[in-house]
């Protein structure tokens, strides 16, 4: 299996050098093919060479800014896979990099081992969110008992989403994140057979076969 190849975006050169390095010395499936200081300088390091697999962007940078740069690399190159890596948590950043291509968003604070598993699940297929900012999405986005949008092409695409309980809509929000039945168990202060009897249920319910297609589902509901 090739390595992923990784694309470091910030403006913060010694926090960018620091990762270089770990990823190095610590993620041999991983080449780091550069480091961009802003989004514009990615999308000109991109052109010219092979496209990364992964690229980790900040947020706010001079030039152009990360949620921007995902904008214009995602339509032209829709293989690669982008995760936001920033120290802000606001909803808005959030949701609007999730809302133009981004496959994940976590926060700088996370450790380097963790941001090493999460690139390789990404790479997997499963969304990385940072638990605190899921827990800000999972409220406003699945668990409250807002309105399914209006009009008759998505009332009939979302209506799967109201044969969920309130419960299952939580569960369903915590697999969309990227969560496995024990974190979703510890974190409910659930027995973890009742959780894999509820995932059970949401994946009948949803006619669905593992958590891939759970992503696919929320990813629709972002889209609205």
């Amino acid at each position: 299996m090739k390595n992923l190849r990784v694309l470091l975006v910030d403006d913060q050169s010694l926090f960018a050098e620091s990762l270089r390095t770990f990823l190095h010395n610590y993620a041999e499936d991983m080449i780091v093919m550069g480091i961009a200081s802003n989004g514009q300088e990615a999308i000109d390091m991109i052109r010219q060479e092979i496209p990364p697999d992964i690229i980790l962007m900040d947020v706010r940078m001079p030039v152009m800014d990360g949620v921007t740069a995902v904008k214009k690399i995602k339509p032209i190159y829709p293989a690669i896979k982008i995760i936001m890596l920033s120290t802000y948590d606001e909803d808005e950043f959030v949701r609007e990099a999730l809302l133009s291509g981004a496959s994940g968003y976590l926060l700088k604070d996370i450790s380097p081992t963790e941001l090493i598993i999460s690139i390789r699940a990404l790479n997997s297929g499963v969304m990385q969110i940072s638990p605190s900012l899921a827990q800000k999405l999972i409220k406003k986005t699945y668990i409250e008992d807002k309105p399914i949008p209006a009009g008759e092409n998505q009332e009939k695409t979302f209506e799967w989403l109201k044969t969920l309980t309130r419960r299952e809509r939580e569960i369903f929000a915590l697999l969309a994140t990227g969560h496995d039945n024990e974190e979703i168990a510890e974190q409910l202060g659930l027995a973890l057979q009742t959780i894999r009897n509820q995932v059970s249920t949401i994946y009948s319910k949803l006619d669905v076969k593992d958590r891939f297609q759970i992503i696919q589902l929320a990813n629709r509901i972002k889209k609205y």
